[in-house]
């Protein structure tokens, strides 16, 4: 709160915190449909905000196992497929 002379009155000024860097994750159109149906009313107010959130958990647990060499080959070539790799 402000006085006329422009003095506050026991209230802290301070700036907000820094928005953290981001990127871009492309999702296929049905998934991120799918995604606005399941947030709707959940609190989130956007798929990018439910996405981040899930990510973010998701990283701070640890992997169970890493992945077998099979595995991970599938994994690799749906990936191509999918042209997320080249």
């Amino acid at each position: 709160m402000t006085s006329g002379d422009g003095a506050t009155h026991g209230f802290s000024m301070s700036p907000p915190p820094p928005t953290p860097p981001m990127r871009s994750v492309r999702i296929p159109e049905e998934v991120a449909k799918a995604l606005e149906s399941r947030i709707a009313g959940s609190g989130f107010a956007t798929v990018d905000e439910f996405v981040a959130f899930v990510l973010a958990r998701l990283s701070e647990r640890p992997a169970e196992e890493p992945f077998s060499e099979d595995e991970e080959r599938r994994l690799r070539e749906r990936l191509r497929s999918l042209g997320y790799i080249d």
